[in-house]
């Protein structure tokens, strides 16, 4: 079982993520301001879901690499640690767009939620930062590395379904909020960037001890 030192820097750390503007809350807020709150919702459930998806297929992924080696097991936490550095440098420098909403358009919260799903599922970036964030906290000695991951994965998700609603119920005056302070968006990348960095950098010192 996950202990808790670990469980609770977990969630924090994914609150940090799901609660700062990035593609999926910008995508959760373009739907629900253009075509109102229950597109928005349903967008963020196709999101959820897209996310399990992922978080099944790092399991698997995982639980047959710890399987197979312990030492390759580190291997891929080095590979993910530096993977999440790369990930901060370019939300750093990468540009975002001032208006979530523009170019978007009015679409059913059926349509919504499949768009969502299908666009999570093939992402490969999804894909890449779910096998280097979830082995960094989870521990072999801890026991049940299935139940670890399910565990991470299940946390992840609900966090980031109910950032996305919270998001949605708020896109009208939040959409408006960002549109009058570009300056807001301009710095998201970076705060989100610098988390990224800090992450992996720590976690890279903890596997070198």
């Amino acid at each position: 079982m996950i202990d808790l030192a670990t469980l609770i820097a977990y969630v924090a750390v994914v609150l940090g993520f799901v609660f700062i503007p990035g593609p999926a809350t910008l995508l959760t807020i373009a739907r629900a301001t253009s075509s109102g709150t229950k597109v928005g919702i349903a967008t963020g459930a196709g999101i959820a879901a897209g996310d399990v998806f992922h978080t099944v297929m790092a399991m698997v992924g995982i639980s047959a690499i710890i399987a197979t080696s312990a030492t390759l097991f580190s291997i891929i936490k080095y590979i993910g640690a530096a993977y999440l550095v790369y990930l901060g440098i370019r939300a750093i420098i990468e540009r975002t767009p001032a208006n979530p909403a523009a170019g978007a358009l009015a679409i059913s919260a059926g349509k919504a939620f499949r768009q969502a799903v299908l666009t999570e599922v093939l992402n490969p970036k999804t894909a890449l930062f779910f096998l280097a964030f979830l082995p960094q906290f989870v521990r072999p000695e801890n026991g049940s590395v299935m139940l670890q991951l399910t565990t991470l994965g299940v946390i992840f998700v609900l966090l980031g379904f109910f950032s996305t609603v919270v998001f949605a119920m708020s896109a009208g005056r939040l959409g408006a909020f960002l549109r009058r302070n570009p300056t807001v968006l301009k710095w998201q990348g970076k705060v989100v960037g610098g988390i990224y960095c800090a992450l992996g950098i720590r976690l890279a010192l903890q596997l070198q001890r």
